[in-house]
């Protein structure tokens, strides 16, 4: 496993005294002699996880070295120094590089001309001025010691030292919440660089640095501050401070921040043979020349997470590349999820197979990637330019920052579910009715002929046809009644009660085992007696249903009889209007049978049309129930944006438009095909006031004219149309909800001024600014980004985006393949991986990855990223050169 190489905080202790300090300043004995002393400093480090220690004893390096090769052989960096004051009796501490010597440290003191040698508490005869400009010649560093107490520089008012642009830190007592009160709130503000008369170009380094007498004194939090570098030592500790406010912390500055992240990224096989990579929680840089692989490796990310992106251009791109570049290889993943509570898994996938998922044993999971890590977000090149572009991208976008949206929205579509049920019922009852009011419509023409038919006095002939028809029917109804017995023993006996689930593997271990037992076994009774009574029930409709059937056949063959005997009645009525007795016979039977079908369906007809009525009321209710869900949806998003346009103050100003989307709509009404009613003749659609599907739909059931008179803008020739639509359609048009339009406006004028512009009047450098804003707000997963300069204006980038990264990357991961110099210098990158291509593969050895306090990685950077080393030389003191 190669080793982690990322910029993170290291616990120094950077006013740490040899042993005899106590005695000699103090007046007292800690009682313990110099090996002693020594061996529990160490301890003490080790225990309270101090990775760093200075040593600076006042004007003395005499028993320096003693403490020095205790820690050191103990795995603790030392940076030797020495606590001096200058003219002005202000104190500071100066430390040196891990290798300076003590015959070093002694002549550097020596040039500091203390007004007496051998008192180290006697003060220097330099001024402060000239003693900071003599350490930074040294090589060394030079600190403010408790700049608020006695002979400290702010307690001094020494401004014109403090402003000073070689003092890069100061020690305070605490935290500077400890100085909000009379005395020490004028410290404060100057320490937040808000004093005009004490302001600094470049903040100063806040650092707890209290003088450790004795070993217990380590455990205290004001002994030790945390400063940011790739591995502990002097060059990038001098680094640190080039850049006090992303690498140097207070202890009581520390804030517990949970968030996902991918930990490490491993190739085998493909473009990137043995490239493995530990990334940095927060901000994370690729940097390569052009065809080093930097788009694969991103690529190779999204698809072992199982993302696609949203455009064709941007889904034929990626596979192209996966399959181009990681071929017969695969990638490996190992994330750690906040949405499963910070527990780690390992993700893996190869070519034109689905991802694996294990968890920390190694065991596969049936979670996706997209369960782990459901929000995050990854974007090719170009893609940010693609929802730029894209007006429903962007309020997709912005609605994943609205708490509400998951609880509305399921509410929303539980009551368009029920519409569209109660529409297909709706439906189905009024075609049965339909057919109904068909046939008994019929009836008052087969009265009519009956009566006509008894006029030449067939009627006591035949008065047994409708009693034959009816006997017919409730033969029919009871072979029903029987069925529907034999099919709900069926459902009983499926219904059974079933104890498995409580077997004594489940419960055995349970806290009320007993009590579950007692439960199963009447389970289980219950099954057993219910069981035996379906079959006894079985038993007796089995009998039941042979005799009945028996006894229908019995019947029918009576019925079968006494028709054969009208038929030969037929044959004796006389001849009329042209037609047989036997055709007067069969046409009059007929018409019998059909009444007698037909009457009871009135009856059917009355409950058919009762239940059309409680549809349309069930539905008026939902209607109502849609219309007031939507109406507080848009309430919530209201308010909500209101929180939005707080937190992008100065930034972003978002709107929104509410149902203001018809293109849903549209498009349905298109696909209906109505005569003369293409896209254009739809226009009047986007402008519509006081409008909504519902009303719509209303509207049109009312005609044409209504339509017309709607205050909309169609033509009569639309409106006509509209009128066509089937109820069916009508239907679903009441249950459509219109997506919002959410706008946005960019401030384009510099820090401090606002000068908003619609997203739409925007240049495209200035549109993709204002999606990276929103892709930077807050979000629990990370966010992969190839490319973010692409199309952006670099003002933008270095006056918007990379403050906005330093304070993001406080609680969420970035991972940003990039050539411009701003992100990965500006934004203060944890970690930047150099990729590089040889022989038609990609490499990234240990070596190339870390943070700019490397010498190896500020070298590649510079060669490397946007405008080379010439652009570099204008960042000189964040890069050294």
């Amino acid at each position: 496993m190669s080793k982690a190489r990322y910029a993170r905080f290291w616990k120094c202790a950077l006013q740490v005294n040899p042993w005899d300090y106590a005695r000699k300043y103090r007046g007292r004995d800690h009682g313990l002699d110099e090996s002693e002393y020594n061996n529990q400093i160490l301890q003490t480090c080790q225990s309270e996880d101090i990775h760093v220690v200075g040593i600076a004893d006042h004007g003395s390096v005499d028993t320096l070295d003693g403490l020095r090769q205790v820690l050191v052989n103990g795995g603790i960096v030392v940076f030797p120094g020495f606590e001096i004051a200058s003219a002005e009796k202000a104190h500071f501490v100066c430390l040196f590089s891990e290798n300076t010597t003590i015959q070093q440290l002694e002549r550097y003191l020596g040039s500091l001309k203390l007004t007496d040698p051998d008192d180290g508490v006697h003060p220097s005869s330099l001024s402060a001025e000239q003693l900071l400009w003599e350490i930074e010649q040294l090589g060394g560093i030079a600190y403010a010691a408790h700049c608020t107490e006695k002979s400290g520089v702010l307690q001094r008012k020494l401004d014109h030292v403090w402003k000073n642009s070689l003092l890069l830190a100061a020690q305070v007592p605490g935290s500077l919440d400890d100085l909000k009160n009379d005395e020490g709130n004028a410290y404060r503000i100057i320490l937040r660089n808000k004093n005009r008369d004490y302001q600094r170009e470049r903040p100063i380094g806040i650092i707890n640095a209290k003088d450790v007498a004795e070993p217990k004194d380590l455990q205290l939090p004001q002994a030790c501050c945390l400063v940011r570098m790739t591995e502990p030592c002097f060059d990038a500790f001098r680094q640190a401070f080039l850049d006090p406010e992303s690498r140097v912390r207070l202890l009581s500055d520390r804030q517990e921040r949970f968030f996902s992240q991918l930990e490490r990224v491993r190739f085998t096989g493909g473009y990137l043979p043995g490239v493995d990579i530990q990334l940095s929680g927060h901000l994370n840089a690729i940097i390569g020349g052009r065809g080093t692989g930097k788009t694969t490796l991103l690529e190779c990310i999204r698809y072992a997470m199982e993302q696609e992106p949203i455009s064709e251009r941007a889904k034929r791109t990626h596979r192209e590349i996966v399959k181009q570049n990681l071929g017969a290889g695969r990638v490996e993943i190992d994330i750690r999820s906040f949405t499963m509570q910070g527990r780690r898994f390992t993700i893996s996938r190869r070519y034109g197979e689905a991802a694996i998922v294990r968890d920390e044993s190694g065991n596969t999971s049936t979670f996706r990637p997209a369960d782990l890590l459901p929000r995050l977000e990854i974007f090719g090149q170009n893609e940010i330019f693609d929802i730029a572009q894209d007006e429903g991208g962007l309020t997709s976008l912005l609605r994943r920052f609205l708490s509400s949206k998951d609880a509305t929205d399921r509410r929303r579509i539980e009551i368009q579910d029920k519409l569209r049920g109660n529409a297909k019922r709706l439906v189905d009852a009024r075609s049965k009715l339909a057919e109904i009011e068909d046939q008994v419509a019929r009836l008052p023409k087969l009265e009519e002929q009956a009566r006509q038919f008894q006029t030449i006095g067939l009627g006591e002939k035949l008065a047994i046809v409708p009693k034959l028809e009816k006997e017919r029917q409730l033969a029919a109804r009871i072979e029903e009644e029987q069925r529907n017995v034999q099919e709900a023993l069926v459902s009983l006996e499926d219904a059974l009660p079933d104890a498995t689930f409580l077997g004594e593997e489940v419960v055995k271990g349970l806290p009320h085992v007993q009590e579950i037992r007692k439960l199963r076994s009447n389970l289980t009774t219950l099954h057993s007696e219910l069981e035996t009574l379906i079959a006894n029930a079985k038993q007796k409709v089995e009998v039941s249903d042979t005799e009945i059937k028996a006894k229908i056949t019995a019947l029918s063959a009576k019925i079968t009889g006494e028709e054969a005997t009208l038929e030969q009645e037929f044959a004796k009525i006389p001849a009329f209007q042209g037609r047989t007795g036997r055709e007067i016979g069969s046409a009059y039977q007929q018409v019998l049978k059909d009444i007698e079908r037909i009457r009871p369906l009135k009856t059917k007809r009355d409950t058919r049309q009762m239940l059309v009525t409680e549809l349309r009321k069930e539905r008026n209710n939902l209607l109502a129930n849609l219309s007031e869900a939507i109406a507080n949806a848009a309430a919530e998003i209201d308010v909500e944006l209101k929180i939005l346009r707080k937190k992008l103050e100065g930034k972003l100003r978002p709107s929104v438009d509410h149902a203001a989307n018809r293109r849903e709509l549209k498009d349905f009404i298109m696909k209906c095909n109505l005569e003369g009613v293409g896209e254009a003749r739809l226009r009047w659609l986007d402008d519509a006031e006081e409008f909504s599907p519902i009303r719509l739909a209303q509207t049109i059931r009312q005609g044409a004219e209504a339509l017309k008179n709607a205050g909309w803008g169609m033509t009569a020739g639309v409106a006509e149309a509209l009128t066509k639509l089937s109820e069916s359609k009508l239907l679903e048009i009441e249950a459509m909800v219109l997506p919002d339009i959410i706008r946005l406006e960019l401030n384009v004028a510099h820090i401090g001024k606002e000068e908003y512009r619609p997203i739409s009047k925007l240049s495209t450098g200035q549109q993709c600014t204002a999606v990276l804003h929103l892709l930077l707000l807050e979000n629990r997963d990370p966010l992969i980004v190839d490319q973010p300069e692409d199309n952006l204006d670099n003002a933008f980038i270095a006056e918007r985006i990379v403050t906005e990264l330093r304070s993001a990357k406080l609680g969420r991961q970035f991972i940003f393949a990039t050539h411009n110099a701003n992100i990965p210098v500006f934004g203060d990158a944890e970690w930047i991986g150099v990729l590089q291509a040889s022989e038609g593969q990609a490499n990234m050895p240990d070596e190339f990855q870390g943070a700019v306090d490397v010498p190896e990685i500020r070298s590649q950077a510079a060669a490397i990223l946007e405008g080379g080393k010439e652009a570099f030389i204008q960042r000189k003191e964040k890069y050294g050169f």
